[in-house]
Protein backbone atom coordinates (compact mmCIF):
# COMPACT_ATOMS: atom_id res chain seq x y z
CA UNK A 1 0.00 0.00 0.00
CA UNK A 2 1.31 3.49 -0.67
CA UNK A 3 0.23 6.48 1.56
CA UNK A 4 1.11 10.06 0.79
CA UNK A 5 2.05 12.15 4.54
CA UNK A 6 0.70 15.66 3.96
CA UNK A 7 3.90 17.51 5.19
CA UNK A 8 7.43 18.97 4.37
CA UNK A 9 8.28 18.06 8.07
CA UNK A 10 11.04 15.82 7.79
CA UNK A 11 10.93 15.45 11.65
CA UNK A 12 6.84 13.97 11.47
CA UNK A 13 8.07 11.90 8.47
CA UNK A 14 11.08 10.55 10.65
CA UNK A 15 8.90 9.99 13.48
CA UNK A 16 5.91 8.22 11.45
CA UNK A 17 7.65 6.27 9.27
CA UNK A 18 9.33 4.11 12.18
CA UNK A 19 5.74 3.56 13.40
CA UNK A 20 4.49 2.10 10.05
CA UNK A 21 4.65 -1.37 9.12
CA UNK A 22 6.69 -2.55 6.15
CA UNK A 23 3.92 -3.58 3.61
CA UNK A 24 3.08 0.74 3.70
CA UNK A 25 5.26 2.44 1.32
CA UNK A 26 5.73 5.96 2.68
CA UNK A 27 5.65 8.79 0.37
CA UNK A 28 6.21 12.40 1.24
CA UNK A 29 4.46 15.48 -0.76
CA UNK A 30 8.50 16.16 -1.79
CA UNK A 31 7.77 12.65 -3.51
CA UNK A 32 4.71 13.40 -4.55
CA UNK A 33 6.56 17.02 -6.32
CA UNK A 34 3.71 18.98 -4.12
CA UNK A 35 6.33 22.65 -3.33
CA UNK A 36 3.28 24.70 -2.28
CA UNK A 37 2.55 25.00 1.49
CA UNK A 38 -0.62 23.72 2.06
CA UNK A 39 -2.98 25.98 3.88
CA UNK A 40 -3.78 25.52 7.74
CA UNK A 41 -6.88 27.88 8.26
CA UNK A 42 -9.21 26.48 10.69
CA UNK A 43 -9.63 26.84 14.09
CA UNK A 44 -9.79 22.86 15.41
CA UNK A 45 -6.27 20.41 14.88
CA UNK A 46 -8.98 18.32 13.34
CA UNK A 47 -10.07 20.59 10.51
CA UNK A 48 -6.48 21.90 9.54
CA UNK A 49 -5.53 17.81 9.38
CA UNK A 50 -8.43 17.37 7.07
CA UNK A 51 -7.99 20.35 5.24
CA UNK A 52 -4.47 19.37 4.32
CA UNK A 53 -5.01 15.66 3.31
CA UNK A 54 -8.29 16.88 1.11
CA UNK A 55 -5.93 19.16 -0.59
CA UNK A 56 -3.74 16.12 -1.13
CA UNK A 57 -7.02 13.89 -2.42
CA UNK A 58 -7.89 16.58 -4.80
CA UNK A 59 -4.52 16.97 -6.65
CA UNK A 60 -3.65 13.58 -6.58
CA UNK A 61 -7.05 11.17 -5.98
CA UNK A 62 -4.83 8.52 -4.10
CA UNK A 63 -4.81 7.53 -0.14
CA UNK A 64 -3.14 9.98 2.03
CA UNK A 65 -3.13 11.65 5.30
CA UNK A 66 -2.07 14.48 7.19
CA UNK A 67 -1.64 15.30 11.20
CA UNK A 68 -2.21 19.07 12.97
CA UNK A 69 -0.37 18.79 16.62
CA UNK A 70 -1.34 21.54 18.80
CA UNK A 71 0.21 22.02 22.96
CA UNK A 72 -2.66 22.83 25.50
CA UNK A 73 -1.27 25.00 28.69
CA UNK A 74 -4.01 24.93 30.90
CA UNK A 75 -2.57 27.91 32.49
CA UNK A 76 -2.30 29.44 28.97
CA UNK A 77 -6.24 28.74 28.35
CA UNK A 78 -4.94 25.89 26.02
CA UNK A 79 -2.94 28.24 24.06
CA UNK A 80 -0.71 27.83 21.69
CA UNK A 81 -3.35 25.17 20.82
CA UNK A 82 -3.95 25.25 17.15
CA UNK A 83 -1.57 27.98 16.34
CA UNK A 84 1.61 26.21 18.13
CA UNK A 85 3.04 26.07 14.67
CA UNK A 86 3.28 29.85 14.52
CA UNK A 87 2.80 30.96 18.23
CA UNK A 88 5.53 33.60 18.42
CA UNK A 89 4.05 34.66 14.42
CA UNK A 90 3.69 33.34 11.06
CA UNK A 91 7.54 33.76 9.61
CA UNK A 92 9.01 32.38 13.27
CA UNK A 93 11.00 29.32 14.42
CA UNK A 94 10.45 26.56 17.29
CA UNK A 95 13.03 28.11 19.30
CA UNK A 96 10.88 31.75 18.90
CA UNK A 97 7.65 29.72 19.81
CA UNK A 98 9.52 27.86 23.06
CA UNK A 99 11.00 31.27 24.26
CA UNK A 100 7.59 32.77 23.82
CA UNK A 101 5.74 30.22 26.11
CA UNK A 102 8.76 30.10 28.47
CA UNK A 103 8.56 33.69 28.71
CA UNK A 104 4.34 33.65 29.15
CA UNK A 105 4.65 30.79 32.10
CA UNK A 106 7.55 32.56 33.95
CA UNK A 107 4.30 33.99 36.65
CA UNK A 108 2.41 30.22 36.34
CA UNK A 109 2.29 27.41 39.34
CA UNK A 110 0.36 25.30 37.65
CA UNK A 111 1.88 23.75 33.98
CA UNK A 112 0.15 21.25 33.46
CA UNK A 113 -0.14 20.44 29.44
CA UNK A 114 -1.51 18.40 26.83
CA UNK A 115 -0.09 17.44 23.46
CA UNK A 116 -2.51 16.79 20.72
CA UNK A 117 -2.16 14.97 17.46
CA UNK A 118 -4.81 14.47 15.14
CA UNK A 119 -4.53 12.37 11.87
CA UNK A 120 -6.90 12.79 9.37
CA UNK A 121 -6.74 10.28 6.42
CA UNK A 122 -8.78 9.94 3.18
CA UNK A 123 -8.63 6.29 2.40
CA UNK A 124 -10.77 4.73 -0.71
CA UNK A 125 -11.90 8.23 -1.12
CA UNK A 126 -13.41 8.13 2.62
CA UNK A 127 -12.23 10.64 5.43
CA UNK A 128 -11.15 9.54 9.01
CA UNK A 129 -9.55 10.69 12.07
CA UNK A 130 -7.54 9.31 14.57
CA UNK A 131 -6.70 11.48 17.60
CA UNK A 132 -3.17 10.70 20.68
CA UNK A 133 -2.98 12.92 23.63
CA UNK A 134 -0.52 12.53 26.35
CA UNK A 135 -0.54 15.13 29.35
CA UNK A 136 2.66 15.90 30.70
CA UNK A 137 3.80 19.57 32.00
CA UNK A 138 5.80 22.72 31.31
CA UNK A 139 9.63 22.47 31.87
CA UNK A 140 10.89 25.30 33.82
CA UNK A 141 13.56 25.65 31.32
CA UNK A 142 15.28 24.55 27.81
CA UNK A 143 15.68 20.67 28.66
CA UNK A 144 19.25 19.80 27.26
CA UNK A 145 18.07 16.65 24.91
CA UNK A 146 19.07 16.58 21.54
CA UNK A 147 16.34 14.92 19.94
CA UNK A 148 12.80 15.75 19.12
CA UNK A 149 11.54 19.00 17.61
CA UNK A 150 9.14 21.81 18.17
CA UNK A 151 7.91 21.55 21.68
CA UNK A 152 9.42 18.74 22.60
CA UNK A 153 12.91 20.62 24.68
CA UNK A 154 10.02 21.65 27.43
CA UNK A 155 7.55 19.60 27.77
CA UNK A 156 8.05 16.21 29.94
CA UNK A 157 5.05 13.41 30.13
CA UNK A 158 3.31 12.80 33.23
CA UNK A 159 5.03 9.57 34.91
CA UNK A 160 8.54 10.92 33.58
CA UNK A 161 11.53 13.47 34.85
CA UNK A 162 12.94 14.29 30.90
CA UNK A 163 11.42 15.83 27.83
CA UNK A 164 10.45 14.25 24.91
CA UNK A 165 13.41 15.70 23.58
CA UNK A 166 15.47 13.93 25.91
CA UNK A 167 14.18 10.48 24.93
CA UNK A 168 15.17 7.90 22.24
CA UNK A 169 12.79 8.04 19.32
CA UNK A 170 11.38 4.87 20.25
CA UNK A 171 10.87 6.03 24.02
CA UNK A 172 9.15 9.35 22.81
CA UNK A 173 6.92 6.91 19.79
CA UNK A 174 6.08 4.53 22.63
CA UNK A 175 3.87 6.83 24.66
CA UNK A 176 3.86 10.65 22.52
CA UNK A 177 0.24 12.07 21.27
CA UNK A 178 1.91 11.18 17.85
CA UNK A 179 2.74 7.56 18.29
CA UNK A 180 -1.28 7.20 20.00
CA UNK A 181 -2.98 8.62 16.43
CA UNK A 182 0.08 6.50 14.71
CA UNK A 183 -1.11 3.40 16.19
CA UNK A 184 -4.82 4.02 15.89
CA UNK A 185 -4.38 4.57 12.05
CA UNK A 186 -2.16 1.57 11.71
CA UNK A 187 -4.75 -0.50 13.34
CA UNK A 188 -7.45 0.63 10.90
CA UNK A 189 -5.49 0.26 8.15
CA UNK A 190 -4.86 -3.32 9.14
CA UNK A 191 -8.36 -4.19 8.94
CA UNK A 192 -8.96 -3.19 5.34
Amino acid sequence: MKLVFATHNKHKVGEISQLLPSSIKLLTLKDVAIEEDIPETADTLAANAMQKAMYVYMKLKTDCFSDDTGLEIDALGGRPGVYSARYAGEKKTASDNIKKVLTEMQEHKNRSATFKTVIAAIIEGKPFLFEGAVKGFIAGQWTPGQNGFGYDPIFIPDGHMISFAQMSLEEKNSLSHRGQAVKKFVDFLKKL
